[in-house]
């Protein structure tokens, strides 16, 4: 618990930091990247060389959407660019939807929007590859694991794979994951979004699905590494539940960030495999039971009772022994 307790208080620490650092010193400008951009009314998609976005599975373009999946069970859907990205800084913003006959719980499985170095592959993971190579955001709309109490789904989260770790369907992604937030975005009337922006190694995830038009945080990671020419796509996947999951658009940004020497420096070395620098911090103490948090008041409480009452017996002791030894002095 100790341990939990101090990582999560240094990634806070280091995220504050570098997120006043980045308000104070660095500017952005964003251009729209209609290249590796998926909108209305989707002319950039098909079979063909050159089309910019490709379809796979059960994937179909209508007037209004890419739809992934139909709400039906056993389906897997993707959409594909076909050009790599060789942007350093950049914002990708996602229209989608999700939606389906299933009541709480009894549907699935989710989609996923992906960075990897892979493409077009089908697999277990929302429709995409196993042991991939990139960063891949998840929205899990079903829990697998048994122990969920403390999440509640759907729920967004994020991982980045150098291509030998592995996505644990069981336990919800919870050994790789950088972190998360829960997203009730089905059966909503109203526009559901998702903000993934890539920014001097630091990853941050925001969503807007209450309709408000206002971003809520969802994850803020620094010391990502994620390489240059990776490919845009989403995926999506039903077993024995089911769901329609839609694709709206895919709007990337191209973000020009001002450097100082010092950090152009420390970022001119080339990055050639994803990895995440603090990513032993974050899963410090990840194999170890979890707690709740009302084991975890409970246990600071009386830890702190416990430390307390030591320190007044220890005091009633030495005033004790400082008064007998006064007695034999005099």
């Amino acid at each position: 618990m100790a341990l939990k307790t101090y990582r999560t208080f240094v990634i806070i620490l280091i995220t504050t930091c570098r997120s006043f650092a980045d308000d104070d010193n660095h500017e952005m400008e964003e251009f729209l990247k209609r290249e590796h951009s998926l909108s209305k009314p989707y002319q950039g998609v098909g079979s063909s060389s050159s089309s910019h976005w490709e379809l796979m599975g059960d994937a179909m373009v209508t007037t209004e959407q890419v739809r992934l999946t139909t709400d039906m069970q056993s389906k897997q859907g993707a959409v594909w660019s076909r050009i790599p990205c060789h942007l350093r800084d950049w914002e990708l913003q996602v229209h989608f939807k999700i939606h389906g006959q299933g009541k709480k719980n009894l549907n699935g499985d989710g989609l996923a929007i992906w960075y990897t170095k892979e493409r077009m592959q089908k697999g277990p993971v929302f429709g995409n590859q196993d042991l991939f190579t990139g960063l891949g955001v998840f929205v899990d709309t079903y829990p697998n694991e048994e122990k969920h109490l403390e999440r509640i789904f759907p729920f967004v989260l994020a991982m980045v794979g150098n291509g030998s770790i592995s996505y644990d369907h069981e336990r919800d992604g919870r050994p790789t994951e950088l972190g998360g937030c829960n997203a009730m975005v089905r059966n909503l009337n109203h526009d559901t979004f998702i903000f993934i922006r890539y920014v001097r190694r630091r990853l941050t995830i925001m969503i807007d699905i209450d309709g408000q038009h206002e971003w809520r945080d969802c994850l803020d990671i620094p010391g990502v590494r994620l390489p240059q020419g990776y490919y845009f796509g989403a995926s999506a996947v039903t077993g024995d539940l089911s769901d329609n999951h839609d694709v709206i658009s895919l709007k990337l940004y191209q973000l020009t960030v001002l450097r100082s020497e010092t950090e152009e420096k420390e970022e001119e070395d080339e990055i050639t495999l994803p990895s995440v620098d603090n990513m032993d911090l974050l899963k410090m103490g990840e194999n170890e039971e979890g707690w709740s948090s009302i084991a975890m008041f409970f246990t600071i409480l009386f830890s702190m009772l416990g430390c307390f009452l030591l320190i007044v017996v220890g005091l009633i002791v030495y005033s004790h022994w400082n008064e007998n030894r006064r007695k034999r002095f005099y």
